[in-house]
């Protein structure tokens, strides 16, 4: 990957966005649900953030747009759309490498994957070396079955965005 897929001002962009998104879910969420909503946000990185973000750039599984998205963005946290999206924050993903090793992604080579995020119904997605992005059938990382879900990161958040403007039309995200 070139690294050009995923331009800052492209995720400035798509930051505003879906944070506009996400104020008027909730400011609606109560009346349409019932209770209260809980955490749903995009956390820009600090200094600390972007540090760990540079320690990522040095491993052999983190795309060049990972590291730029880190950068910028710290994590992103949905609780109430459907039933979550999870981008988690670089010491998490850096811990899940730690404790499973990198996820073997099944396409006949040796290559192998960062979980990045899950889902509420825990589903991991995992970024490939080349930038794209995977989604596990199961729950389970010791012998995942993957199916791409995006060419790389820009389109997995455009994606991102997609399920959220339904969410926020329907009531339902979609399944991504």
């Amino acid at each position: 990957m070139d690294g050009h897929s995923l331009p800052p001002a492209w995720l400035e962009l798509w930051v505003s966005r879906v944070s506009g998104a996400l104020a008027v879910m909730a400011d609606e969420f109560e009346h349409r649900h019932g209770f209260p909503p809980g955490t749903n946000q995009v956390r820009r990185a600090d200094r600390g953030d972007q540090a760990a973000a540079h320690a990522l750039a040095q491993l052999d599984h983190a795309p060049a747009d990972l590291v730029t998205f880190y950068d910028s963005i710290a994590d992103v946290t949905w609780g109430d759309v459907g039933n979550g999206y999870f981008i988690h924050p670089v010491p998490d993903v850096l811990l899940c490498l730690e404790e499973y090793g990198a996820v073997p992604l099944g396409t006949g080579q040796d290559a192998c994957g960062l979980v990045i995020g899950s889902n509420g119904g825990g589903q991991s997605y995992v970024t490939d070396p080349d930038g794209a992005v995977h989604r596990t059938r199961t729950a389970s990382l010791d012998a995942p079955e993957l199916d791409r879900v995006a060419d790389d990161l820009r389109h997995f958040l455009q994606l991102l965005e997609q399920s959220l403007t339904r969410f926020l039309a329907s009531g339902e995200p979609g399944h991504l």
